[in-house]
């Protein structure tokens, strides 16, 4: 009988087949691991014999074969015998990240933000308009001019003129420069709760949303705790929590220093952090207090908070901690940059990051 086969509920077949579950469980193994190999596959064959995932026919060491076999782990060479992701795994987890935390994307057909000016933009829309000069006439509506001069003039004496186009109306498309700072201090992982992967899914997410999605734009990763330092996007995986302060300061220095070598005039900042400001450089030395709110330490936070918005340049704090002094921190510095303020659980963090983008997306000046 000729009929339709759902595949991907057949265990063995299409995305429900053994190597496409395990391959689902090993990219979230990895970022957990920073990209540790042997501890993920580790952690993957405990997980098997606890659930059964692998079946006589196909096993682990055929998975680590798969693996292999289609690219996604590599040696790492120099003698090691130990894998690494390669760079098509790294691609695997960005898109799995993307999929997990802004799934509902799936929806939209369309890449880009709409600003809400029409006028000589980018993007084509439905609506039409007559035809004024200097518009340019890759947006003409050739079926419409036509049916227009046919209707004015007359099959025997056909002609066209500016009378009878139409062009199609467009919108512009906004481009935005963002930064994402990323806090990776002790506390991140303190008290026994993991805060720095969820971080790092996100980032992961966000950049894959916007390499994929919005192709104009330009995202920056930094990472900050004792200092502030750029990452690329393919190191994301392998963050780590080290044993810093948070210097906010450095962080936000290094960022507006990014943003302003980029000349488009939409700019933002994003910071996941879990902790307030315990750290600053006064020279070549570090001043450090981890208690309560330091005076000098939030001073300078507080001072470049709003030189960013003196620079137009909004600042969303994510934070993943509800200590009522953290809270008190991030009102007052979120009121002095005019941005916004998220206190979040881990779990709900990916959903603030994208509603706040897309409503920044919006804006244009």
């Amino acid at each position: 009988m000729i009929g339709w086969r759902f595949s991907e509920y057949i265990k063995g077949e299409g995305e429900g087949s053994v190597f496409d579950q395990l391959l689902k469980f090993f990219k979230e193994l990895l970022v957990y691991t920073s990209g540790n190999v042997s501890e993920a596959l580790s952690w993957l064959t405990q997980l098997d014999k606890q659930y059964n995932i692998t079946t006589p026919e196909y096993g682990m060491a055929e998975f680590i074969q798969d693996l292999i076999d289609k690219g996604m782990i590599e040696q790492r060479g120099d003698g090691d015998p130990n894998f690494k992701p390669s760079a098509k795994m790294e691609i695997g987890m960005r898109k799995q990240a993307l999929e997990d935390i802004f799934g509902q994307l799936k929806k939209s057909k369309r890449g880009n933000h709409s600003t809400n000016f029409s006028g000589n933009g980018d993007e084509l829309t439905s609506e039409l308009k007559p035809y004024e000069f200097g518009d340019s006439l890759d947006n003409l509506a050739i079926s419409e001019s036509l049916k227009n001069a046919q209707i004015n003039n007359g099959i025997d004496d056909f002609q066209l003129t500016h009378k009878d186009l139409e062009m199609h109306e467009t919108y512009y498309q906004s481009q935005m420069s963002t930064v994402l700072m990323i806090d990776i201090s002790h506390s991140m992982i303190l008290y026994g709760e993991d805060r720095i992967t969820p971080a790092k899914k996100v980032a992961m997410a966000l950049s894959e949303l916007i390499t994929t999605k919005y192709k104009k734009d330009s995202l920056d990763i930094i990472v900050f705790g004792n200092d502030a330092w750029e990452i690329k996007m393919k190191d994301l995986p392998y963050l780590e929590v080290g044993p810093y302060h948070t210097n906010t300061v450095a962080g936000l220095e290094l960022a507006m220093n990014i943003l302003r070598k980029r000349k488009n005039p939409n700019k933002q900042i994003f910071m996941i952090t879990d902790g307030k400001p315990t750290c600053i450089k006064k020279g070549k030395k570090y001043y450090k207090n981890a208690f309560g709110l330091d005076k000098q330490i939030f001073n300078r936070t507080m001072a470049l908070s709003v030189k960013c918005r003196k620079m137009q340049i909004p600042i969303t704090t994510f934070m993943i901690a509800r200590d009522p002094w953290l809270v008190q921190f991030v009102d007052k510095f979120t009121k002095a940059n005019n941005g916004k303020a998220y206190y979040s659980s881990l779990d709900g963090l990916g959903q603030f990051v994208f509603k706040d983008y897309k409503n920044n997306k919006l804006r244009r000046r």
